[in-house]
């Protein structure tokens, strides 16, 4: 059975930046599409970023032009660069990824993370004080 496991979030002040990592543990094989959603408090999860087995990415708008998303050659593997954090990055943070490319073909918006994405993690909390 396969799991994701997302590094330890953090706290940050604004302007800061954090790593975020998301390895896969179990049953060998490598992912297609990995993507990064959030939830903050009182708020609906939204996609943050996407990358698909090419190396194409997608980014939610607000996030573009400070965060990247990155994945390692075995495609196990994938990361989530922020910069320039704001407060309204603060969130829990989620990896989620799929054996097949579908949700990657598709925009950030219209995926949900539980109904399209077969693997994701528990969740790491970032916060971004001003």
């Amino acid at each position: 059975q396969v799991q994701l496991v997302e590094s330890e979030g953090g706290s940050r002040e604004a302007g800061g930046s954090l790593r975020l990592s998301c390895a896969a543990s179990g049953e060998h094989f490598s992912f297609f599409c990995m993507a990064w959603f959030r939830q903050a408090p009182g708020k609906e999860r939204e996609g943050v970023a996407s990358i698909d087995h090419d190396g194409n990415t997608k980014y939610l708008d607000s996030v573009k032009g400070r965060f990247t998303i990155s994945r390692d050659n075995t495609g196990n593997h994938f990361y989530l660069q922020m910069d320039s954090l704001r407060p309204e990055d603060t969130a829990i943070y989620y990896c989620a990824a799929d054996t097949v490319n579908w949700s990657c073909l598709r925009s950030l918006g219209e995926v949900d993370m539980k109904s399209d994405f077969p693997y994701y993690g528990q969740g790491t909390q970032v916060t971004v004080s001003s």
